[in-house]
């Protein structure tokens, strides 16, 4: 089992900048990749971004490339979103995921997940 535990979430004016944590706990070694996924109210949950455990592999949803960054630090299990040039809709619930198995795309399958930071992008 992995545990995830999200933070850094909040209010903030369009333009300007957020940077989420996750934390991962439990079987970390299982972890092929992390990502990090929203909702916004009455829409699906969609992909944002993701990186593999290695951090070899990056993976962007068009909507946020450019102005997201995804890293990691694997001495602290934790995986980051730094977010830039936030929009008024960029406002959701993130959620972070943890994947064991490899596939050939970054974005289905996953695993475990956190219970959700909200962001608000104020205009």
């Amino acid at each position: 089992q992995v545990q995830l535990v999200e933070t850094g979430g909040g209010l903030v004016q369009a333009g300007g900048s957020l940077r989420l944590s996750c934390a991962a706990s439990g079987h970390t070694f299982s972890i092929y990749a992390m990502g990090w996924f929203r909702q916004a109210p009455g829409k699906e949950r969609e992909f944002v971004a993701a990186i593999t455990w290695s951090g070899a592999t990056t993976d962007y949803a068009d909507s946020v490339k450019g102005r997201f960054t995804i890293s990691r630090d694997n001495a602290k299990n934790t995986v980051y979103l730094q977010m830039n040039s936030l929009k008024s809709e960029d406002t959701a619930v993130y959620y972070c995921a943890a994947k064991y198995s490899r596939t050939y795309s970054l974005r289905p399958d996953y695993n475990y997940w956190g219970q959700g930071t909200q962001v608000t992008v104020s205009s």
